[in-house]
Parts: structure tokens; C-alpha cells; sequence
């Protein structure tokens, strides 16, 4: 585990993971999510990911890696990015159950609150194994405790 201090900016770290079809789905019962392009499967195994499943599992990922577990850490939200009308993710390709999804999390920026937190911002990226593109989510704010 590193230390709010520790962090640097422009530091990566990076995972991989997956999404299995069970986990799709009570992911899916969970949020009450209902949309017919879920439905789409390129065979009989993968059915299309939602992108908030990607989302939420991408976060679950950030607060599980080496670096980041063991911080008492809380998200606060996102900003959006002016180049992108105030958005601040973009999903570029679908993903499939049980696709390997590559991620990376990048600091971009640290600020101090007061003497027992700050946060840090945080561009999170995912692709295939082939490196195509998946997803771009821009300015995830998470406040930490120093």
C-alpha cells in the first residue's frame, strides 16, 4: 500500500480482469437495468457488457490494486473534461463477457483538503488484449485519507 504522499503524478498502475456472464447478470438484476441491446450475443457464451458493469468493475479493480488497498479511500465523483462538453468517459468498443480487459489508472492530479486527507484524480483506461480501446473515463475523484 502507498501513502497519499507517496503518489506522484503521472504514475500508472495496471491490472487485467474479466467479466463473466454470472457476474453480468447479477449485475444486471442489482442496478434493474433493462435494455435490449443487452440481449445481443456474438454466439452462444458472450452477451454485450453494459458500461456501467464495465464501469463499476473498473473501480473495483482501482480500489483492489497493491497501491491503492489498505487506504481508507472514498469516491466523490467525476469532472468533466472541456474537450469532451463536460463528459468525462467515452466507450469507443463493446465488450463481451469473458473478454480479457486490460486497465490502466493514471494519477493526473493531487490536492491537498486539510492535515488528514487529499485527493487524487484519476483517468482510468481499458482495452483488449489486442490493445483496441474500450474505454476512456476521465477525472475519477477519490478523497484519501494521508
Amino acid at each position: 500500500m502507498k501513502r497519499y504522499s507517496e503518489f506522484v503524478v503521472g504514475e500508472s498502475f495496471d491490472s487485467t480482469c474479466s467479466i463473466s456472464d454470472d457476474e453480468l447478470e447479477q449485475y444486471l438484476k442489482f442496478s434493474r437495468i433493462k435494455n435490449v441491446f443487452l440481449d445481443n450475443k456474438i454466439n452462444e457464451k458472450q452477451q454485450l457488457v453494459s458500461g456501467r458493469a464495465i464501469l463499476s468493475r473498473m473501480e473495483g479493480e482501482f480500489t483492489r490494486l497493491n497501491q491503492i488497498y489498505g487506504n481508507q479511500i472514498i469516491f466523490l465523483g467525476t469532472d468533466g473534461d472541456i474537450e469532451w462538453g463536460n463528459r468525462n468517459t467515452r466507450f469507443l468498443k463493446p465488450l463481451y463477457t469473458d473478454q480479457v480487459l486490460k486497465l490502466k489508472f493514471t494519477i493526473i492530479e493531487k490536492i491537498d483538503i486539510d492535515e488528514k486527507f487529499g485527493k487524487i484524480i484519476i483517468n482510468f483506461e481499458g482495452s483488449t488484449q489486442d490493445d483496441q480501446l474500450i474505454i476512456i473515463s476521465k477525472n475519477n475523484i477519490y478523497r484519501i485519507k494521508k
